[in-house]
């Protein structure tokens, strides 16, 4: 296990990479969810206990690229896939359930995480980064024998509509939902956050994949969370809620609800993508909390 500090300077020291190239050995697959195809890539020996890592809002697997190694050298399976509707997975969606159905629901892509979960043995140690966290929460409730550990990374840490604890824009987020997700694609485009290169060439790849419907759905998702959060706190797991300085929520948001769940809290210097800018420290904080220590 890396020190602190020696975890922070491996972190300063990453260099920017093609986010579209897994580790070797790392085995993909499409996995035959209730919504479709799912793209699916896995690392590590399959008898090893599990860590499911499930991207948010217009991401993808891609996003876990320097967890994967990591996590496979510590002695764990570790997997991802793409949410129905994003990147590899477009194809999936609710025009292939019985019977079809017009929008992308949190039933969707819960029922999907369910069968992922349930595809190899358990309990399984789950990230779920942004909009994945509530959909983690919500599948923690709802099937908690599944999860051996959750792990929030800069999930809302709200319920409701959950934009309007984003800092600076909070109070005028109440807009219609296609016009919201318009405002979120257009930080990506511009590259706002001042994304290294290679990274954002591949962001702007992925963006031309994913479907806009998908999006508007999910943005409408997140602004009618439910309120379970007393039903997460009651799950007696390790849970941890990992967020950058910089990330969309305040840190003061993200400390009162790990006081509510129960869980523990790190902070990294970084922003709301801790697993591109801060992944030793990640990985680091969660292989402490899978063991306890």
């Amino acid at each position: 296990m890396t020190t602190t500090d020696e975890a922070r300077a491996q972190d300063r020291d990453i260099p920017d990479i093609d986010w579209r190239v897994f580790p070797d050995g790392t085995e993909r697959d499409t996995f035959a969810a209730p919504s479709g195809g799912l793209a699916r890539v896995r690392l590590g020996s399959a008898e090893a206990p599990r860590v499911l890592l499930v991207s948010g809002v217009a991401g993808s697997k891609e996003d876990f690229v320097r967890l994967f190694p990591l996590f496979a050298a510590a002695g764990y399976r570790v997997e991802s896939y793409d949410l129905a509707g994003h990147y590899q997975s477009a194809g999936a969606g609710p025009q292939n359930l019985d019977p079809p159905r017009d929008h992308y629901d949190y039933r969707l892509f819960l029922d999907d995480l369910i069968a992922v979960l349930e595809d190899g043995p358990g309990p399984v140690h789950v990230l779920g980064y942004s909009f994945a966290g509530l959909l983690a929460e919500l599948a923690l409730a709802e099937r908690p024998e599944l999860f051996a550990s959750l792990t929030l990374m800069a999930a809302p840490p709200a319920t409701g509509q959950v934009f309007r604890g984003v800092k600076h824009i909070g109070p005028i987020s109440d807009m219609p939902p296609h016009r919201a997700a318009g405002l979120i694609l257009w930080g990506i485009r511009y590259n706002l956050n001042r994304t290294p290169p290679l990274r954002i060439q591949f962001v702007r790849e992925r963006m031309t994949v994913t479907g806009r419907p998908v999006i508007d759905d999910v943005v409408a998702l997140m602004m009618t969370m439910p309120d379970i959060a007393d039903d997460v706190a009651r799950v007696g797991i390790p849970k941890l809620i990992a967020v950058g300085e910089q990330d969309l929520w305040p840190t003061e948001q993200h400390a009162a609800y790990a006081d509510r769940i129960g869980a523990r809290m790190t902070v990294y210097p970084t922003g709301h993508a801790p697993c591109e800018t801060a992944p030793h420290q990640l990985v680091r904080d969660m292989i402490a909390l899978f063991t306890g220590s």
